[in-house]
């Protein structure tokens, strides 16, 4: 393996922000893997995956581990479930894609989220009604001090809203090798909840949809609102979807009754960030070569210049501006670097 220095990542960070690595190394297996966090024990390290939910704000000062682990199996199947293993660099669109050209269900909403498979137990991604904790089976993780592979279940893991334990407690402790996942053979639970979801369907006359339909729609519509990475830097949805305590959702409801909104429970009320943002003024603007984007306010683009300081200032005074506007705090879902 070889160790690189000074290596440039704008092709590494779907921001394609112009940035620098002090060292970098790309493992391909497990054992290559093991073997530079044991050499590297001295070092400061930061784990790499598909770049696709990180604003980088400067160079990284440190060894930067590109984890670009690949291959999936079938790890046991009955007449009904199938539970497929994928390792932590598979595309995750790609294994998505998989699973529905098997007729394998459960994943099919989350189609075209940008990223690998190793990072979406991180931050439990989801879209349109479906998280990862709802097929996810278990992880394999490497304990990055003792290169110990341990195994977490979904309990483990403690998923909540764009949450996990990866993100908390276990910040910069494991590295996901891969994950496991149990999906449906047949009686697929077809969840067309989202009303864009279902729109596309009857604009193509379908009524009875199948995963690839469900799936299908859901590419066109992210297409339809969401850029290219490859055409236009971005991470996605930048911001999370607040989630607000109920006595305060109705204060701010009184003076702005058409805002759209998400009973969770009894006491808790989840507001569409874009929304926030949209009456903030700030859809679709662009200062400099960072901007809004012009179809879906929740993202952040990157014109082709931007800095990571840059998109950093703006989201801040995104967040400024919503608080100020609506006594609502939105945080950033994106790892700030």
């Amino acid at each position: 393996m070889e160790i690189l220095t000074h290596h440039p990542l704008k092709s590494y960070n779907t921001f394609g922000i112009s940035a620098f690595a002090k060292e970098f190394v790309a493992t391909h297996t497990i054992a290559a893997l093991s073997q530079v966090l044991k050499e590297s024990s001295n070092k400061k390290l930061f784990i790499l995956g598909g770049g696709s939910n990180m604003l980088l704000t400067q160079d990284i000062d440190a060894l930067v581990i590109h984890v670009n682990l690949k291959g999936k199996r079938i790890v046991k199947e009955d007449d009904n479930h199938v539970y497929v293993e994928a390792m932590a660099g598979e595309n995750w669109h790609e294994f998505v894609l998989y699973c529905i050209d098997n007729n394998y269900g459960g994943l099919e909403n989350l189609s075209l989220i940008p990223g690998n498979v190793g990072t979406t137990p991180i931050q439990n991604i989801g879209a349109y009604g479906t998280e990862i904790k709802d097929t996810f089976v278990s992880c394999q993780a490497m304990n990055i001090t003792t290169q110990e592979l341990v195994t977490f279940t979904k309990e483990e893991c403690e998923f909540g809203y764009r949450e996990s334990i990866f993100k908390n407690k276990l910040k910069g402790k494991y590295i996901i090798t891969s994950v496991t996942f149990k999906l449906t053979k047949t009686n697929h639970k077809i969840n067309t909840s989202y009303g864009d979801i279902t729109d596309k369907l009857i604009d193509k006359g379908i009524i009875v949809p199948t995963i690839k339909d469900v799936s299908n729609a859901v590419i066109a519509i992210r297409q339809n609102k969401l850029p290219d990475p490859k055409e236009l830097g971005n991470s996605g949805s930048f911001f999370k979807n607040p989630i607000v305590a109920k006595e305060e959702f109705e204060k701010v409801y009184i003076n702005h009754p058409l805002m759209p909104h998400y009973i969770l429970s009894d006491t808790e009320v989840k507001v569409p960030a874009g929304w926030l943002i949209e009456q903030s003024g700030f859809k679709g603007k662009r200062f400099g070569d960072a901007g809004i984007h012009a179809k879906q306010a929740l993202v952040l683009v990157n014109y082709g210049g931007a800095t990571g300081q840059e998109l950093l200032a703006l989201s801040k005074k995104i967040q400024h501006t919503v608080y100020k506007n609506f006594g609502i705090n939105i945080e950033a879902e994106v790892n700030i670097i």
